[in-house]
């Protein structure tokens, strides 16, 4: 019989993160397209963020039919965040009198890479990638790079450089309790062997 769970953070009742989970208002926009195959993993940082932020929105699906009036905000600027050629890098972003829309693909890197594929308006977004971005707090995960960063840690990194006035620290702490949970639960020798 299957656990019992949160219906906000879908996270197990009794662990449950939706005490740590801040709201926080924030001048950009982000959008996160998730694909289907994040949606029940244990991780789903992507969530966490869509939570924790007032002007987010998730979205999952592969292919999405209705995109552009998610895109075409008044007063916002689309950018997609995600590397590739003619990226630029954020802290380069000059946007007068928008904001900024920032679109997050979620996913492994290659289902991510497939959401631009199956949506050529997402894929025609300019891009911009981030800078000078900490080492990763996700410490479970084997990333294909050492600046790999989660989604969630992604769109902290960038919502900080676009906005350097505020802090959105807080939207780690219960990605960070996930974290510890995760290595509680598999023992601290299974995860120095796997992960160390």
């Amino acid at each position: 019989m299957p656990r019992a769970c949160c219906q906000r953070c879908h996270r197990p009742e009794g662990h449950c993160l939706c005490a740590l989970i801040p709201r926080l208002e924030s001048r950009t926009r982000v959008l996160i397209l998730q694909h289907p195959s994040e949606v029940n993993h244990a991780l789903n940082t992507a969530r966490l963020a869509a939570l924790g932020l007032s002007n987010a929105q998730l979205l999952v699906g592969e292919v999405f039919e209705n995109l552009a009036p998610w895109l075409n905000v008044p007063g916002y600027q689309p950018r997609l965040l995600f590397p590739g050629e003619g990226a630029t890098a954020l802290t380069e972003q000059k946007v007068d009198s928008e904001h900024t829309l920032l679109v997050v693909p979620d996913g492994t890197w290659r289902k991510a890479r497939k959401l631009l594929h199956l949506n050529p308006l997402l894929a025609a977004l300019p891009r911009v990638t981030l800078e000078s971005a900490p080492a990763s707090r996700y410490r479970i995960r084997k990333a294909p790079a050492p600046d790999a960063l989660s989604t969630l840690e992604a769109i902290t990194h960038a919502l900080e450089t676009l906005e350097p006035e505020r802090t959105f620290q807080a939207l780690l702490r219960p990605f960070e309790v996930l974290i510890e949970g995760q290595i509680a639960a598999m023992g601290e020798e299974t995860f120095r062997r796997n992960h160390g």
